[in-house]
């Protein structure tokens, strides 16, 4: 055999096991986003009057800025650029009717 045929083989090899076998990066990925998206809801429920969104009890959600204060950047920036957030939550169930 050629020697690139059976390098190409070793490299397709390594890679098809470390596939099979690589669940942990997959997982972590899916928590990240998880937890990237209940923290927005969250944000969201907080301090919704940021974007406009009328809540009553932003008054006493203020304790939680310093905590939440390097967040908001990104939550704002993530949350305008969304297009329905209905969408992205309940888009995989196909509730059309």
């Amino acid at each position: 055999m050629d020697k690139e045929k059976v390098k190409e083989f070793i490299d397709n090899f390594k890679l098809f096991f470390q596939g099979a076998t690589d669940y942990n990066r997959k997982s972590q990925s899916l928590l990240l986003k998880e937890s990237h998206n209940e923290m927005d809801d969250f944000i969201l429920l907080c301090f919704g009057d940021i974007l406009g969104i009328p809540i009553p009890t932003s008054y006493y959600s203020l304790e939680l800025l310093p905590l939440i204060a390097e967040d908001l950047n990104g939550w704002q920036t993530r949350t305008m650029s969304r297009y329905s957030v209905w969408g992205e939550k309940w888009g995989d169930y196909d509730l059309d009717a």
